[in-house]
């Protein structure tokens, strides 16, 4: 295929720009105008004069009890979206684009994007965020005065300087020789020019949007941009050629019924100052197509700038990624355009117009009803007089009859109940998502209420994640242009520290996770199980120690932060030291010298000391019940052991009693003996006591044996 023209570029860009701007205005456009109509307080019920003219907010109600919802979904957690690491290379990547792509979406106004995004989706199908990297040039004025040649010279060489004046001074001087010589010094005001980028997030309106009709996703679609006005000396301070710019169409804002909806009234298209032609408005385009320009048969994203109701292509060059995010709460299965909230409750707004009305037109007529008269008895005027009191004249009493009607207002409020049922099954959004008191459900038990709660939240998640696509998709983009823009010698607060970031060597292909605060439990529940979680991890470190494998020091944190979270204090760092796996390795690496350390008996730190400390409690409970239980055993031995004592002085006690009874018998045989023998049973006395005193340890009285025997016979012993 041939490469194509300027001509031919031109032709298909046009073309289809015209095609798919088309298909908005025909399909979608009427479609997001009825629901802009629907959220103002609008139905499409035709009123009659002299009934009530109350229309039901029935749309607008929904539509801001979703919003805070789901906005508090996302705004709950600090990073509600975290980069994750392909590899080990990208661990420290992945934590720093975090917190930079967070830092830079809070600072250009993140809430508000993420608001307007979030309202668009919810009323007219889908939001629309866009991510660029803006460049401004910018120029500062400065005065220099007594340069001397030299300086001037580097002054002036610099490109970025343009000179505005100069003058110069010439005094004469004599040298060391005597001679005349010129002192030229120079004064001079330049202008310093120098561009100043910055990465941008902003809300693009679903008007000013559009895409190709056999679209199922931005990335899959032939042709998508932004349409939008700007002045004509905008196109021209972006570089383009004035005479170029002078032949652009203007703008076709007078047509554009949805954006007069938005301002609230007509919007004059040649606003500006007339004599002024800089303040033209001209329309701009920006659009992303795919195009085989090269003619080698593969068709290439680019990038085309366009001016003018014609799309006359302004600059083109190619493109390696969309700017936009695309926000959906109901998308439809294999295309770009979904359904709105507004879109479910439009025709219950209509029904609930019609009943409100009628219950007032009743009120009305049972108060005032309509009157029978005979005019030939009354006076008319008078009759026609509606003021309370008012006196009406009759020549005969009864030529004046109310007409009776029934007040049936009384039993028409059940519809109205029921039909705010129907939109709560609809929508998911209740009185009790909306924040109303409880008792302001009738006859409803705690039970109804938690089952109404969980399913109001059920649906509440299904429109938030499907919005969290939407969010990955937009810190996708920031990521990209950060990566490609932003300068290499920044300074990023990162766990509490400062520490250099370079955004180019970051890795554009990382994944990405969403931590929003889904769940359809109660905060309390939510809080019961985080303490319960961190207690588990309690445990499991003081089983297993630091090294346990399942637990980090940076999880533990993560649960401690996550239950300040959920009480609505979001800056965690206020209270626990931040936790980066830096720190966490150096930490691990002290505690196990301290924990070494702490066995010698030399001091460790804290963190240590508490994991030692930790498992002396548990030695400690099990010695205690070793020691226990031995004491048991030695108590029950000891009285063991004092029974078979106290046995035994028993048996020795009798023997002892036996043998002084055996030495008693024969001192008597003894004392009836003659002397030798009493000389020789001395002997055997001591003998004998000495055996005793050996064998017992109880000595013998042998003085007092020896006085027995010299003691006088006595006949019959």
């Amino acid at each position: 295929m041939p490469h194509m023209t300027e001509i031919d570029i031109q032709g298909a860009v046009k073309s289809a720009i015209q095609s798919a701007v088309d298909y908005i205005d025909s399909q979608i456009a009427p479609q997001q105008i009825r629901a802009q109509k629907y959220f103002d307080g609008g139905v499409d019920l035709q009123h009659e004069e002299g009934r009530s003219k109350v229309v039901s907010t029935k749309v607008r109600d929904i539509v801001r009890g979703a919003k805070p919802s789901l906005m508090r979904i996302f705004l709950s957690n600090d990073k509600f979206v975290e980069f994750t690491p392909k590899g080990p290379e990208d661990v420290q990547s992945a934590e720093q684009a975090t917190v930079y792509a967070h830092w830079v979406f809070n600072k250009v106004g993140g809430y508000k994007v993420l608001n307007n995004a979030i309202h668009d989706a919810l009323v007219k199908k889908v939001g629309i965020a866009k991510v660029w990297w803006n460049t401004e040039t910018i120029a500062k004025t400065y005065n220099y005065e007594n340069l001397s040649d030299d300086e001037m010279q580097v002054l002036v060489s610099n490109d970025e300087v343009e000179v505005v004046e100069h003058a110069q001074e010439v005094e004469m001087s004599m040298d060391e020789f005597g001679m005349d010589m010129p002192n030229v010094t120079h004064s001079m005001t330049v202008t310093h020019k120098y561009e100043e980028g910055e990465l941008v997030i902003d809300g693009v309106p679903p008007e000013e949007f559009f895409i190709s009709s056999n679209a199922k996703s931005i990335k899959e679609s032939y042709i998508h941009g932004h349409s939008t006005e700007v002045f004509a000396g905008d196109l021209v301070a972006m570089g383009y050629e004035q005479d170029v710019v002078d032949q652009l169409e203007g703008s076709d804002t007078d047509d554009d019924e949805e954006k007069q909806l938005r301002f609230g009234e007509s919007i004059d298209a040649d606003s500006g100052n007339a004599n002024d032609p800089s303040t033209r408005l001209v329309m701009l385009t920006e659009a992303y197509m795919r195009i085989d320009i090269e003619g080698d048969g593969v068709p290439v994203l680019h990038k085309f700038i366009c001016g003018g109701t014609n799309y006359e292509v302004l600059d083109h060059e190619a493109w390696d990624v969309s700017p936009f995010a695309d926000f959906h709460v109901d998308p439809e299965p294999h295309a770009f355009y979904g359904r709105s909230l507004a879109e479910l409750v439009m025709n219950d707004q209509d029904t609930t117009t019609s009943v409100l009305r009628g219950i007032l037109d009743n009120v009305a007529l049972t108060n005032s009803p309509r009157l029978e008269v005979n005019e030939d008895m009354v006076e008319m005027d008078d009759v026609l007089n509606n003021e309370i009191g008012a006196i009406i004249r009759s020549e005969q009493i009864g030529s004046v009859n109310p007409l009776t009607v029934p007040f049936v207002a009384g039993s028409t409020l059940p519809a109205l109940q029921y039909l705010d049922m129907l939109v709560e099954e609809k929508t998911g959004i209740s009185k009790m998502s909306m924040g109303l008191n409880a008792d302001a459900l009738q006859n409803t038990t705690a039970t109804g209420a938690a089952l109404t709660a969980q399913a109001s939240a059920g649906q509440l998640e299904v429109m938030a994640r499907n919005l969290a696509e939407g969010m990955k998709t937009l810190f996708k983009l920031i990521l990209d242009v950060s990566i490609k823009n932003s300068p290499s010698d920044q300074m990023m607060r990162i766990a509490g520290e400062f520490v250099p970031i370079d955004p180019s060597v970051w890795n554009s292909d990382m994944d990405m996770e969403i931590n929003v605060g889904l769940g359809t439990g109660k905060e309390d529940v939510k809080a019961m199980a985080l303490q319960s979680t961190f207690q588990t991890q309690q445990q499991i470190w003081q089983t297993y120690g630091p090294e346990n494998g399942l637990v980090t020091m940076s999880q533990m944190r993560n649960t401690l932060a996550d239950s300040l979270a959920l009480s609505g204090f979001k800056n965690a760092d206020r209270y626990y030291a931040p936790m980066t796996p830096q720190i966490e390795q150096q930490l691990m690496a002290d505690m196990a010298e301290k924990s070494a350390q702490a066995v010698e008996g030399q001091p460790s730190d804290p963190m240590a000391e508490a994991l030692i400390q930790a498992e002396q409690i548990k030695a400690q409970a099990k010695l205690q019940g070793d020691n226990m239980r031995m004491q048991g055993k030695m108590q029950g031995d000891q009285i063991k052991m004092q029974a078979d004592m106290q046995v035994k002085a028993a048996e020795m006690q009798s023997d002892q009693g036996r043998e002084l009874q055996a030495l008693q018998l024969k001192y008597r045989e003894l004392k009836a003996g003659d002397d030798l023998s009493r000389d020789k049973m001395n002997q055997d006395l001591l003998v004998e006591a000495a055996k005793i005193l050996g064998q017992y340890g109880t000595s013998v009285d042998v003085e007092r044996v020896r006085a027995m025997q010299a003691m006088p016979r006595i006949e019959g012993m």
